[in-house]
């Protein structure tokens, strides 16, 4: 999997007039072994992209479901490594986000991460704590690698900051769809639609919509903005009542998603 495998994979999309699911999970929650048939089922199910969390000590960016997750994976031996492990032996055969923390990265080490990463099937890295610019050695050192560096914008995101973010942006844009950390909550109102034709206006990659949606009902909606629906504390909370409560929302997620299907017509070209 590479960069190239996300963009072969939104054109692939593009042309069958279809909004991405895209799932997010925590490595080794609840256990290793329910963790990788979990990722198994996402495929399975219909997700065109996976997001697979790296477990941290300290996620600022998350809520109460997504950190509880992550105590139970760290508590249960789950480690970057072992992390890039599970994605291994799952062998996805769509593209998958890492999505994380920098601190476990930069203690793995980076460019043994990066290596890594390639080698197990992941496609992209998307890092809550890394702002555009910040670190400018780290991103020139994912630039030169096969992995995309997907990038995270908010609604209050200025129009100088939102062009910083975006200049080096690549395999899609993650629009948080509200303030706040992560957790099964969310409303589509005009804020968020102003959030997205901003976004829309200064970049030419998907857009996906993430943060609080949690049924079928607001992928759907959520859908006709968008070319990409991120669901992920809804997801893992119900992973939590056992593989087939997790298996019934991925199925309500898809048939949502389906029934919003004509929302590619608004989507940027490439």
């Amino acid at each position: 999997m590479s960069e190239h495998s996300i963009d072969s994979q939104w054109q692939r999309l593009r042309e069958q007039r279809r909004t991405a699911l895209i799932p997010y999970l925590t490595a080794g929650y609840p256990n290793r072994s329910a963790s990788l048939e979990a990722l198994r089922m996402l495929e399975a199910e219909g997700a065109d992209f996976i997001e697979v969390g790296l477990p941290f000590s300290d996620p600022l960016a998350d809520g109460p479901i997504i950190q509880q997750s992550t105590q139970i994976a760290l508590n249960g031996g789950m480690t970057a490594a072992g992390a890039l492990s599970l994605i291994r032996e799952a062998g996805l055969s769509l593209p998958v986000v890492a999505f994380g923390y920098l601190n476990p990265i930069l203690s793995y080490g980076l460019e043994r991460f990066i290596a890594h990463a390639g080698e197990a099937g992941v496609a992209g890295l998307l890092l809550t704590d890394l702002p555009a610019g910040e670190d400018l050695g780290i991103e020139r050192t994912v630039y030169a690698s096969p992995l995309a560096l997907i990038r995270l914008v908010a609604p209050t995101t200025d129009d100088s900051r939102l062009k910083v973010t975006l200049a080096g942006a690549q395999g899609f844009v993650y629009l948080i769809s509200r303030l706040g950390v992560t957790g099964p909550q969310t409303t589509i109102g005009p804020q968020l639609q102003r959030a997205v034709e901003r976004v829309r206006g200064a970049t030419r990659l998907p857009l996906a919509i993430g943060f609080g949606i949690a049924t079928g009902e607001q992928a759907r909606a959520v859908s006709g903005l968008c070319d990409g629906v991120v669901v992920g504390s809804a997801l893992v909370n119900r992973l939590n009542q056992g593989i087939e409560s997790a298996r019934e929302l991925m199925q309500e997620l898809a048939a949502g998603l389906r029934n919003g299907s004509d929302s590619l017509c608004g989507s940027n070209p490439t």
